[in-house]
This record gives structure tokens, sequence and C-alpha cells, in this order.
């Protein structure tokens, strides 16, 4: 029974169109014709051998005149016996109908008087007639039609790989429409705002939204709208995509996600195209939610710099996306999340009330929500009972919510490498100081002069940090390479919402006190303090030019928040304010440097001692340090 019903079913398939059918058939077609032509190719003669051969012995049965082009000869049948036209009967098909020679003619009024002259002397009946055709040959026919039917053979092909026939959704006929990926309500989210941690302001903001959406009522009832558009800002890696991912695990409405750079393409209008579809498909399922992730890719402010192109597809996008957002159409339902970490480029119309009502800010976590994040990238680890969470959140300032699941990570596979059952404090400390400074290259080999160099170098740091107040607690120094540094001072950096003068210039001499350890002890200098040079010379130019802490200069700021100044060619004060910053740039730099030198002489014994303890043992902890330093009063460091 189960092989009748397969024979039943299979009976009952429809036939598809095979393509190699037709393949055959072109084929048979163009050997036909080429059988043919063969068959018809005709010997060509000129007009002195058909006047002197054929013509005056009165071989000629008929001529026809093809096209007004050549003239075809026919030859009396009962004169093909000839010997002169023996190689006609070998070479050719005896088929009546078929000319045996043809004559290109130049012209039919030539032709015409050349026939004229030639028979002027012939009886009546002698007279050869000359008939005259215009006919379409098959050759010349397939010559244009078989191009358009390859092409149409191509067609078809492209249209069977991008779409099932070119109607499915991956076929080039659906540029236009938006490529938006849909969660529906039946289909939950794996993240929710339970396994997102440190952004509690973030998340009350964003769960009046959803509360929105699921009670309407509680709402609308004291007058108040919904916003219409939300925009997450805030820097890389602070959780602006997981966060509305997990608004699609708890919003149960349909969820439109999608990248701002998937709006634009080569084709003109496609941006445009694409923008109203999404909207068409999100006012359908309203009330929905969609999500544009990196909305700079197509909000770019418009001004001058865009002024010398007739035509820019992002702009034209960005145009359709404002109305969209609030024109003359109704958005009833639909609410548009959007995520940038560069919102000074941003459109001010694009971000004006009314079309994105509402701006959260995502910062870099704190302690605290650190240690919160810790927690919950922690959970799916191995980790041993010495992990110190807390510790780990002090000793991680300044890494986002993506740095620290990195970390985690790190952490995990440095433990696989060592074969250990757990991860424990030490490994996640290795997975700091490898994403903060690089992978440790124990291997690089360096020569006993440069490695002494790199000794002194860092223990000139160590030493005058040490000593200095507003410093950050060092942790350890260590002289093994790791990334493209020889050595690397370690410290505990706090937290500073606000950094006051003697903090910079405390920083900058420590910063310098590498270079300045070169000097002291080997009378020279060597290229390694750049890394230094460079931050110490960008740390003064915003002491100067953007923080007003310049005593001479006074109060004055050439900070641009709006970002319009990068579009200028030339800088934001005159040339004498330019060489007075630089003069007192340049001044605060060597200040700081000649104050680090006189700490290193001054503190001369316990540069040495350290200095040979690194070459000893490359790296010296926090209780060496104590011991040929001293107890700092200002230590900072936690118990």
């Amino acid at each position: 029974m189960d092989q009748e019903n397969k024979k039943s079913k299979s009976s009952k398939r429809p036939i598809g169109f095979n393509p190699f059918w037709l393949y055959a058939f072109l084929l048979i077609l163009i050997l036909v014709t080429s059988l043919f032509s063969s068959l018809n190719n005709t010997a060509d003669i000129s007009w002195l051998t058909f006047k002197t051969t054929m013509l005056d012995a009165h071989d000629v049965k008929k001529v026809v005149v093809v096209n007004k082009q050549t003239a075809e000869i026919y030859i009396r049948t009962d004169r093909l016996s000839d010997s002169k036209y023996q190689s006609i009967n070998t070479s050719k098909f005896n088929i009546s109908g078929i000319p045996n020679y043809s004559l290109e003619i130049g012209s039919i009024e030539s032709f015409e008087n050349k026939m004229e002259q030639a028979q002027k002397d012939f009886k009546e009946d002698e007279l050869v007639e000359v008939f005259y055709e215009n006919r379409t040959s098959l050759i010349n026919l397939l010559s244009w039609i078989f191009p358009i039917i390859l092409l149409l053979i191509f067609w078809m092909l492209l249209f069977r790989r991008s779409g099932k026939g070119g109607l499915g959704p991956g076929s080039i006929l659906n540029f236009g429409k938006s490529t938006a990926k849909l969660t529906n309500r039946d289909v939950k989210s794996k993240v929710t705002f339970k396994d997102v941690a440190g952004l509690e302001e973030a998340k009350i903001e964003i769960m009046e939204i959803v509360d929105f959406l699921k009670n309407p009522d509680t709402y609308t009832k004291l007058g108040a709208k919904i916003p219409k558009g939300v925009m997450l800002v805030g820097p890389p890696g602070t959780g602006k995509t997981l966060l509305a991912r997990a608004v699609a695990g708890e919003a149960q409405v349909p969820f439109f996600s999608l990248s701002g750079s998937e709006f634009v393409e080569m084709f003109v209008g496609v941006g445009a195209s694409r923008v109203r579809d999404l909207f068409k498909q999100a006012k359908e399922k309203a009330p929905s939610i969609i999500f544009i992730d990196e909305i700079d890719a197509i909000g770019r402010a418009r001004g001058k710099a865009n002024a010398l192109q007739s035509n820019d597809e992002r702009e034209n996008t960005l145009n359709q996306l404002l109305t969209e957002l609030d024109g003359f159409g109704t958005n009833t339902g639909v609410i548009v999340l959007s995520a940038t970490n560069r919102a000074d480029i941003l459109d001010k119309a694009l971000l004006r009330p009314g079309r994105f009502d509402r701006h959260i800010y995502l910062e870099l976590p704190t302690k605290q929500e650190r240690e919160a994040i810790f927690q919950v990238h922690l959970k799916p680890v191995t980790k041993g009972s010495d992990v110190d969470v807390p510790l780990l959140a002090s000793l991680t300032p300044g890494f986002s919510g993506a740095d620290i699941a990195n970390m985690c990570n790190e952490a995990a596979l440095i433990a696989a490498r060592k074969i250990k059952k757990e991860v424990g404090q030490e490994d996640f400390m290795e997975a700091r100081d490898r994403i903060v400074g690089g992978l440790e290259r124990k291997g690089k080999l360096i020569s006993p002069k440069e490695k002494r160099i790199v000794a002194y170098h860092e223990a000139g740091h160590a030493v005058v940090s040490w000593y200095l107040e507003n410093v950050e607690s060092l942790v350890k120094v260590s002289i093994i390479p790791r990334g493209k540094s020889l050595g690397a001072a370690w410290y505990l950096p706090e937290e500073h919402q606000i950094i006051t003068k003697p903090q910079f210039t405390d920083r900058i001499c420590a910063a310098l006190g590498g270079r300045a350890a070169e000097e002291v002890v080997f009378n020279e200098i060597s290229s390694g303090a750049l890394d230094d040079l460079e931050k110490v010379t960008k740390q003064a130019y915003s002491m100067v030019a953007y923080y007003g802490l310049d005593e001479d200069l006074g109060p004055v700021s050439f900070y641009d928040s709006t970002g319009e100044n990068e579009r200028l060619l030339g800088k934001p004060y005159s040339e004498y304010l330019g060489k007075r910053i630089d003069e007192e740039v340049i001044e605060l730099i060597t200040s700081e440097y000649e104050r680090a030198k006189a700490l290193l002489e001054k503190y001369r014994p316990q540069l040495e001692e350290l200095a040979q303890l690194l070459l000893k043992q490359e790296i010296v902890d926090e209780k060496d340090l104590e011991r040929i330093l001293g107890k700092r009063l200002n230590d900072t460091m936690p118990v």
C-alpha cells in the first residue's frame, strides 16, 4: 500500500519547467539552420563569368534578385549535364527550387543596364526573365532573436536562485523592501531585564514604555502620551543593544530590529523606500516597536559638507525617516528605539521632541554597577572560592559591560589553558592585565643593556608616583614585555567626576618619571618614552586649551561639544593665541619634567634598589614596593 501511495503521490506531482528542454530546442534549431544554410550555399560568380559562360550560351532559365542585393541564377535543367556545370551535380544536392549560382549586383539600375546591353541581340523567346523578391533569412532572424533568448534565460536562472522564480524574500525585485527582522510576540527572546545589570535608571525609563504598551489605560486616562521615540546614547559596550534586546524579550508586541546601514544601498531611492516599507509593516502590526541600531549611519547632520553632492542617498533616507517619525501621517502605536555612540553628529531635526522625545544616556558603569555586571557574567563560570568580586570591580575602572564580559571569558580560557578545574582570582588578574596591556611576550629577546634601561625606566615611574600625593596607588611594576610595551607600572585608578589642577600636574610628572630616570642614571634618553610623551602632551593641551587651568591664559576654553569645528579647515583661535598656547604647554611639561628629576635625585638609593630588584625577578608587587619605598600616607588600596 505504501508503494502504491508513493506512486500515486509521485504521479500527481506537477511537472515543473526544465530549462534543459529549452537548451535542447535551441541546439536543434542551430543545427537545422546550419544544415539548411549548407544546402543553400550556392557558388558565387562574377558578372563576366555569368555573361560569357551562361548568359551568352542561353543556359540561364531565370534570374531572381533578392533584397535588391543578390541575383540568384537558375540554370536550365537540360543544360546541367554540360561539363562546365558538373561541379554543381557533384558538390550540391540536386534539389529543385534551389539556385545554382549567386551574383552580387551592386545596384539594381546598374544590373538592369548590364542585362539590357547583354541581351540586345537576343530574340524575344531567348530573353531571360528577371524577378524581384524580398526575403527574411532565418539566419538573420536568429542573429537578433538569439541574444534576446540568452538574456531571458540568464534572468530566469537569476530569479530562480535569488528567490523562487523572482518572488521570494531574497529576490532582487525586493531590494526596496525593508530588511528588518521581526520578533513576534509568540517568539520569546532569551534576554530580559534580569540579564541587564548596572543600568537601573535606563531600565526604569525603558520599562515605562513597555508597561505603557501592556497597560495603556493607566497612562491615557491621565492625559499622558507615550514618547514616539527613545534614543539610547552611550560609549561602545555600555549595553545599548542589550537593553533593546531585553525590550524585545519583555514587550508582548511585534519587535522590528535592523541596523542603520541596511537602509543605504547602491541603488538610488532604496533607503527611502525601505523606510516607508518598514513603517508600513509596523503600522499594520501596531502596537509595535522599531529598533534602529547605529542610527548615525543615516542620521548625520545635513550641512555644507553635503552641498556639493547633487543627490545624496543618505540624506534622502534621513528626510524620509524624519517624515515618518513626525509628518502628516499618523504612527499610532509605533514606538521607535534607536542606539548610537555618536550623538554629537546627529541631525538636530532628528533629536527634537516629537521625533525622539526621550534621550537615555548610558555611561560607563560605576564600581557598584561593575560588581552587578560581574555577578551576571560569572554565572556560567566555574569560579573558585578565592574570587573576590568587589576587588575585581575596584580593579576595573573605566571598563564597560562588554569589557567585563570579555575579562570573564579570558579568565576562563586562561584557567582552561592551565588545566584547572576552577577559575581563580589569579586568572582574573591575568585576564585584566592582558586586556589592558596585551599578551605577555616572555619569549621576546632584548639585550641586557635595553633590559637595564627598561628596568630603570619603570622604576622611575614607580618612585616618582609613589611620592606624589595626587597619583593613584601603585599595585605592581613589571619589565616583562606585554603587547607593544617592554614594561609597565600598574596602578589602581580612582574614579573621579572632576579633576583638579594638582591632580593633572602630578599625573604629568609621574608619566615623565621614566624618561627622567634614564637621564638621571645614564645621562642619556631613549625612544622608550614615546607613549608617555603622547599622553603628557594631550593632557597638557587639555589643561591649557580646554579646561582653562593655565594662569596666564585664564579661564578660556576652545572645546567644541557640537563637533562643528571639525569641519573647519582652520583652528578656532588666532595665530597669536595658538602661539601662546604652545608656549604654555611647553613650559608646563618642562617644569614637571624638572620636578620629576629632582624627586629621583632625592630618592636615588630607592631608585637603584628597585631597579636591581626588577632586573632580578622582573615583577615587583606591592609588598616589595612598601619595603623599598616605605608606606604611602595617601594609600587608597582596599583592604
